[in-house]
C-alpha cells in the first residue's frame, strides 16, 4: 500500500539543502476532459434571487477532479427575451415569461443549463441537465487514492512552528499540506494578525492544496472566543441572548461571515448551541445564548442563517451538549447524566432545530453521556474504567445523531488534543474510534504522521472499510462543492482580494451592528434608585481585570474619574479615597466558581466597598452575569457579558442614562436555598 510521504523539509538547515517546492497547476498533471456548469451538479442548490444568478464553470479532468475556470470562456443565452448573461456568467432575468438555455464554451467543450420563468409554477428556477459528468463527487472519489481520501478527513492546526507563530506560509508547512493531502486547516489568533497578512496566508494555503481546495476553519464565535485580530469585535452569544433579537443575531452572523469570506476563510466553527443551564460551567458560560432551549435554538438558527448566507459554512457545537457541565473538557472529562427524554427536551433541542435548518456541520463534545452510551473503556492515563466520550461513541454519533435525529451533514470532532481525549486515549486510537463512531473530520489530531499512518493501517487491516472512509469524503466534498471551495485554474488576483478584505473587515456597517448588539445587550439587573447617574459628584472606579477599559469608557463622560486598581481589599489610603466618592463603580471579572466565591479576594473587595463606603456601589459583571451572587447587597448591578470595547462603552452609556437598558437575563441567577436571586428574563429599564 502506498504510504504518506514524510515531509522532506523539517529544519532550517534542510531548507538550505532542498530546492523550494514548485507547485504545478492541475492542467500540468492531468488532461481536461470536459467543461460543466457547477449548477448542474445534483449537490448544488442555487437559487435565483432578485432576478439574478451567478453561474460557475468547471474544468473536469480525466482523474475525476475539477477546477474553477473563468478565463477564455464564451457565455450565451438562447432567448435573450427571457434572460441575458454577461462575460462573467452572471444571468439577469428580464421578467418575461419563457425558457432560455444559458451556455458556456471554452472553444472545445461546452455545457448549458435551462432557466425557466413561468409564474404559474412559482419563482424562476434553474433546470439542471442530466448526465454522468455532473456526478462530480463520485467521479472525484473514484479518481482519488486512499491516501488522498484519508487526507480529506484531517484538519490540523499550524498555530506555531519551531516556537514561532505562523503568520505566513512556510515551505515546511506547504510540504505537509501536500504530503498528507490535507482536506482542511484550522487557524488561531496567532495566525490572523492583520487583514492583509491573513488574506495572503489563506491564499497561500489554498495554493498549497492539491486537487481539492481546503476547508479553512476558524473559531470566530464572537465575544470571548474571537480570533481575528483586525476584525469587528462582536459581542458573544449570551449578550445576543440578552437582546432577545433574532434580527440582530442574524446581522451579527452575516457580518462575521462577510469578514471571514473576504479573507478566504470558508468555515466558521460556530455557533455554540450548548444550553448553559449550569452556572458553574467553566468552559461554555457566556459562549451560550442562554439557558432556555428555544431561545438557544431561535438565535442559533438566526446566526447560522446570517453566516451561511455569506457562503461560509456554519458549525453547531458541542453535540450532544456541553452546557450542563462543571468540568472543562480541555482539562478533564465531564459527564452529563440525563436520560434521552430530558436530553431531547433541553440539550438536543437546539441541535435538532439546526439540523432541520440545514446547518452545514456539527461538532462533537468530549463529554460522556452514560444514559445514551454506557460503554466503559480503560483509561490510558491511570488504568481506571471510564465512560466513552460522545466524540468516540457510535451510539451518539451514528445511532443518535444520524439515525434518530436524521442528520446527514458533516460531523467534525472537537480538538483531539484536549485532555478529555488525550489523557485517556492514544492519538491513533482516538482518531480510529472517532472515525468508526461516525465523524467525518478529525480536528487537531495529536501527531499528524502517526494518525495518517494509523488510519491507513486500519483500512488495510479491515478495521475500517474504505467504503466508510468514502462516506466521509463524500460529505466533505459535498460541503466544499456547495460552498464553492475548489481549486482555480488561474491565480487569484491578490490586489482585488485585499481591496475587498480591507473594505469589509471592521467596516463602519459592521461596527454599527456591533454597537447595536452591545447597546441592546446591557442588562440592568438591580437598581436601588442609583441609576442613571447625573454628571455631578465624584466618581471612583475600582477593580482589576479589564478595569482600565471600564475606566476609559466612564471617563468619556467625566474627565476626573479616579481609578483604584486592586486585586485585594483596599488599604487605608485607598479606603480614604473611596470614602470621598459620591458614586463607586466596581467591575468584577470571573470565569469559574472560585472567582465568584465570597472568599475570593475580588469579592472580598466588593463586600468591603458595600459595607464600609458611604456612597452607593454600582457593580458591573464584566463577563459573567452570575457575579452578583457573591455581592447581592450591591446598590445597582449591570450585566455586560463580555469585554469587547463597545460593550464597555454601552455600559458607560447605560450608567449615565444615554442608553436605556433593554437587555433581559438569558439565564437564571441562583440565590440561596435553591431559590432564584433573579429569574430568567429579568431586566430593568429607566
Amino acid at each position: 500500500m502506498k504510504r504518506f510521504r514524510k515531509p522532506a523539509i523539517l529544519t532550517a538547515a534542510a531548507v538550505l539543502l532542498i530546492s523550494p517546492f514548485t507547485p504545478q497547476t492541475a492542467a500540468a498533471s492531468a488532461e481536461v476532459k470536459d467543461l460543466v456548469l457547477l449548477e448542474n451538479a445534483a449537490q448544488v442548490h442555487e437559487e435565483i434571487e432578485n432576478n439574478e444568478v451567478d453561474l460557475t464553470a468547471l474544468n473536469l479532468y480525466e482523474d475525476g477532479h475539477y477546477t474553477k475556470v473563468e478565463e477564455n470562456l464564451n457565455w450565451s443565452s438562447s432567448n435573450k427575451n427571457v434572460a441575458t448573461v454577461d462575460k462573467d456568467g452572471t444571468v439577469t432575468l428580464t421578467g418575461q415569461n419563457g425558457r432560455t438555455f444559458i451556455s458556456v464554451s471554452d472553444g472545445k467543450n461546452k455545457d448549458r443549463i435551462a432557466v425557466d420563468h413561468k409564474p404559474a409554477q412559482g419563482e424562476p428556477a434553474l433546470v439542471k441537465q442530466k448526465g454522468d459528468q455532473y456526478d462530480l463527487i463520485h467521479n472525484a472519489i473514484e479518481g482519488m487514492t486512499l491516501e488522498e481520501k484519508v487526507g480529506q478527513m484531517l484538519m490540523p492546526d499550524f498555530r506555531n512552528w519551531e516556537g514561532k507563530n505562523v503568520t505566513k506560509m512556510l515551505p515546511e508547512i506547504e510540504q505537509v499540506v501536500k504530503d498528507y493531502h490535507l482536506g482542511g486547516v484550522i487557524l488561531f489568533r496567532e495566525n490572523v494578525v492583520t487583514t492583509e497578512q491573513t488574506a495572503e496566508l489563506v491564499a497561500d494555503y489554498q495554493e498549497a492544496s492539491q486537487e481539492q481546495g481546503l476547508l479553512m476553519a476558524i473559531d470566530q464565535e464572537g465575544g470571548i472566543v474571537t480570533r481575528l485580530q483586525s476584525g469587528t469585535d462582536m459581542p458573544g452569544n449570551m449578550a445576543l441572548g440578552a437582546t432577545r433579537s433574532p434580527e440582530i443575531t442574524e446581522d451579527v452572523g452575516t457580518a462575521i461571515g462577510s469578514e471571514l469570506e473576504s479573507l478566504g476563510i470558508n468555515m466558521n466553527l460556530a455557533p455554540v448551541l450548548d444550553v448553559n443551564n449550569n452556572p458553574d460551567n467553566p468552559v461554555i458560560g457566556t459562549r451560550s445564548f442562554g439557558e432556555d432551549p428555544e431561545l438557544v435554538a431561535d438565535l442559533g438558527i438566526a446566526y447560522t442563517k446570517g453566516l451561511q448566507s455569506t457562503g461560509v459554512a456554519a458549525t453547531a457545537k458541542h453535540f450532544p451538549g456541553h452546557g450542563d457541565t462543571a468540568v472543562d473538557s480541555h482539562l478533564g472529562l465531564p459527564e452529563v447524566p440525563y436520560d434521552k427524554e430530558r436530553l431531547m427536551e433541553v440539550e438536543l433541542y437546539p441541535f435538532q432545530k439546526a439540523m432541520e435548518a440545514d446547518i452545514d456541520a456539527i461538532m462533537t463534545a468530549h463529554v460522556t453521556f452514560p444514559k445514551i452510551d454506557d460503554t466503559k473503556v480503560i483509561s490510558q492515563k491511570d488504568g481506571t474504567e471510564i465512560s466513552l466520550p460522545a466524540t468516540l461513541s457510535p451510539k451518539v454519533l451514528t445511532g443518535l445523531m444520524r439515525e434518530e435525529m436524521g442528520y446527514d451533514g458533516l460531523i467534525i470532532t472537537d480538538a483531539l488534543n484536549m485532555k478529555a481525549i488525550s489523557d485517556h486515549f492514544g492519538s491513533v486510537d482516538a482518531v480510529i474510534r472517532a472515525v468508526k463512531a461516525g465523524t467525518d473530520i478529525v480536528l487537531m489530531p495529536v501527531g499528524l504522521e502517526e494518525v495518517a499512518e494509523g488510519l491507513l493501517d486500519a483500512v488495510k487491516s479491515g478495521e475500517i472499510s474504505e467504503e466508510r472512509i468514502e462516506q466521509s469524503v463524500e460529505r466533505i466534498l459535498t460541503l466544499k462543492l456547495e460552498r464553492g471551495i475548489f481549486k482555480e485554474e488561474t491565480q487569484p488576483n491578490m490586489d482585488e482580494i485585499l481591496s475587498e478584505a480591507n473594505a469589509t473587515v471592521g467596516s463602519p456597517e459592521h461596527q454599527a451592528i456591533e454597537k447595536e448588539a452591545s447597546d441592546r445587550s446591557i442588562t440592568l439587573v438591580k437598581n436601588d434608585d442609583v441609576l442613571p447617574l447625573n454628571l455631578d459628584g465624584k466618581i471612583v472606579v475600582v477593580g482589576n481585570t479589564f478595569i482600565d477599559r471600564l475606566h476609559t469608557s466612564i471617563s468619556a463622560y467625566r474627565d476626573d474619574v479616579q481609578l483604584i486598581k486592586s486585586t485585594q481589599p483596599l488599604n487605608d489610603d485607598q479606603l480614604a479615597q473611596v470614602q470621598e466618592a459620591d458614586h463607586i463603580i466596581v467591575g468584577t471579572y470571573t470565569y469559574n466558581v472560585a472567582g465568584r466565591a465570597p472568599s475570593s479576594s475580588q469579592m472580598q473587595l466588593v463586600q468591603q466597598l458595600i459595607n464600609e463606603a458611604d456612597a452607593p456601589v454600582i457593580g458591573v459583571g464584566i463577563r459573567n452575569p452570575y457575579d452578583v451572587m457573591a455581592y447581592p447587597q450591591v446598590d445597582s448591578y449591570l450585566a455586560q457579558y463580555g469585554f469587547n470595547d463597545v460593550s464597555f462603552d454601552a455600559t458607560a452609556a447605560t450608567i449615565f442614562g444615554e442608553n436605556n437598558p433593554t437587555g433581559q437575563l438569558p439565564v437564571t441567577i441562583p440565590g440561596e436555598d435553591g431559590k432564584a436571586l433573579y429569574e430568567f428574563g429579568h431586566g430593568l429599564s429607566y
